[in-house]
C-alpha cells in the first residue's frame, strides 16, 4: 500500500481527475442507439462520429483529440454494433439514418457536422438528406453508397489497416456478429445513393484512402462528382481505414474544413450582437 505522499498515490489522483466520457443511450422502442459526448460545451458547434461496419468508438481515439478542440463532439455506436456486446439485430441503412435523424430531433442538435466512414458514410449522406436544416456539414470518409459486388467480397476485404489496429476490428466484428455483418453487408450493397446524391446542399469533404482495397478511389470520385458543393482529398499512403492509417493528414484536412464553418458560424454570432447592442 502506498503511504498518502508517494509517487504512486499522486499518479493515481492525476488518473481519477482524467474525466472520461459517459456512456448515454437514446431509446427509440426496442432499438438503443449508444453515444458519449465529449468535448467543447456551451453552445459550441456539434459534430457527430458515425463508423463504419464492424467499427465503434474506438476508431476515432486518434482524431478525437483534434476534432474536441471545435466543438462538442457526439460519437454515436449504431445498433448492432459497438464496443460493447448488446445482442441488437443491426438495422438498414435506411432505418439506420432516420434512428440517427430521431436522435438529433431528440438531442435539438443545429447546425451540425455530420463524420461518417465507410458505412458510417452511407448513413450520413440520408441523414443529411432528411435533416437539411439540422445539418450544416458533411465529410464523407471512403464512404459507401456506390459500391457493387458480392457481399462475401466486403467482409474478406474489411480487415485491412494498420496490423495493430487489425485486433481492433476483428473483436468490433465479433462482437457485432456473422449475422449482423453480414445483413449490413448485403443492405448497404443493395442501397444505391446515386439518386440522393442531387439533393446533398451542404458543403461536402469527400476525404479517400489512395490505397483503398475495398472502395476504391474512383468510387470517392463519382460520389464527390455527384454532389454539388464537395471538395475531393486523397489521402497519400492510407487504405480504408484512413482516420487510422493517416491521422494527421485526416485531422488537418477535416478541421481545416470544419472550422470554415465554425469561424463563419462565430463571425455570424459577433455580428448579431453587435447589431442588438446597437439597436
Amino acid at each position: 500500500m502506498y503511504p498518502l505522499s508517494s509517487p504512486g498515490t499522486r499518479c493515481l489522483a492525476k488518473l481519477s481527475s482524467v474525466k472520461v466520457p459517459t456512456l448515454q443511450v437514446y431509446a427509440s422502442g426496442p432499438r438503443r442507439l449508444y453515444y458519449r459526448r465529449s468535448g467543447l460545451e456551451a453552445g459550441a458547434p456539434p459534430i457527430v462520429l458515425i463508423h463504419g461496419l464492424s467499427g465503434s468508438r474506438r476508431w476515432w481515439r486518434s482524431n478525437l483529440p483534434a476534432l474536441e478542440r471545435l466543438g462538442t463532439v457526439y460519437v454515436v455506436e449504431l445498433v448492432g454494433f459497438g464496443s460493447v456486446r448488446r445482442r441488437q439485430r443491426a438495422l438498414s441503412m435506411k432505418d439506420a439514418a432516420a434512428l440517427v435523424s430521431e436522435w438529433m430531433d431528440h438531442l435539438n442538435l443545429q447546425g451540425a457536422a455530420l463524420i461518417g466512414h465507410s458505412m458510417g458514410g452511407q448513413i450520413a449522406l440520408r441523414v443529411a438528406a432528411l435533416q437539411p436544416q439540422r445539418v450544416s456539414r458533411l465529410v464523407l470518409a471512403a464512404a459507401s453508397g456506390l459500391l457493387h459486388r458480392a457481399w462475401w467480397q466486403v467482409a474478406v476485404l474489411l480487415p485491412q489497416g494498420k496490423l495493430n489496429f487489425v485486433p481492433t476490428i476483428l473483436a468490433d466484428g465479433a462482437r457485432a456478429g456473422l449475422p449482423n455483418l453480414v445483413r449490413s453487408s448485403r443492405d448497404l450493397l443493395q442501397d444505391d445513393v446515386t439518386g440522393l446524391l442531387p439533393q446533398i446542399m451542404q458543403p461536402t469533404l469527400v476525404i479517400w484512402g489512395e490505397h483503398d482495397v475495398l472502395l476504391p478511389p474512383d468510387l470517392g470520385r463519382a460520389l464527390s462528382a455527384g454532389i454539388a458543393r464537395s471538395r475531393w482529398v486523397l489521402l497519400q499512403g492510407a487504405g480504408h481505414v484512413l482516420m487510422v492509417d493517416a491521422p494527421e493528414a485526416f485531422n488537418r484536412e477535416v478541421t481545416a474544413f470544419l472550422g470554415k464553418s465554425v469561424r463563419k458560424e462565430s463571425a455570424q454570432k459577433e455580428a448579431a450582437l453587435n447589431e442588438s447592442a446597437s439597436a
